[in-house]
């Protein structure tokens, strides 16, 4: 069976050193929501994000130590969000918001690009999601 050849290439191309596992081809959207998030993410009481495409991600999280937690409870949320959408017959979902009882995950989709915003319950997410889609 022959496979074909991927590169994969890793850069430090954000602010504070964030780094961008990239496959293949990069899109300027994926580049625009990435600078859109790194601007999001000073912001007072947001703890970070995941941004995923189909060939890159982008991993900014407060907490290192809890990244999978993070990964796996954000995708959890895509997939349970797109389940329930078939289920009651709706169509696409622009965002979903998930509370706990200390932090909150704001999750979207753009285009093909996955992003989830994960904020103390205290922050704003309203303003997150405008500049998102701007």
């Amino acid at each position: 069976m022959l496979r074909k050849k991927t590169t994969v290439k890793i850069t430090q191309e954000l602010p504070d050193g964030v780094a961008v596992i990239s496959v293949g081809d990069d899109t300027s959207v994926f580049a625009n929501l990435a600078a859109s998030l790194a601007e999001i993410r000073k912001l007072k009481g947001v703890m970070g994000y995941i941004l995923r495409s189909n060939t890159s991600a982008i991993i900014d999280l407060t907490e290192q130590d809890k990244t999978i937690e993070y990964a796996i409870l954000s995708s959890q949320i895509s997939e349970s969000s797109s389940e329930m959408a078939k289920q009651f017959n709706l169509t696409d979902i622009e965002s979903v918001l998930v509370e706990g009882k200390s932090v909150k995950v704001l999750c979207m989709c753009v285009g093909e690009n996955k992003i989830s915003v994960f904020m103390e319950k205290t922050a704003t997410h309203a303003w997150i999601i405008k500049r998102i889609l701007l």
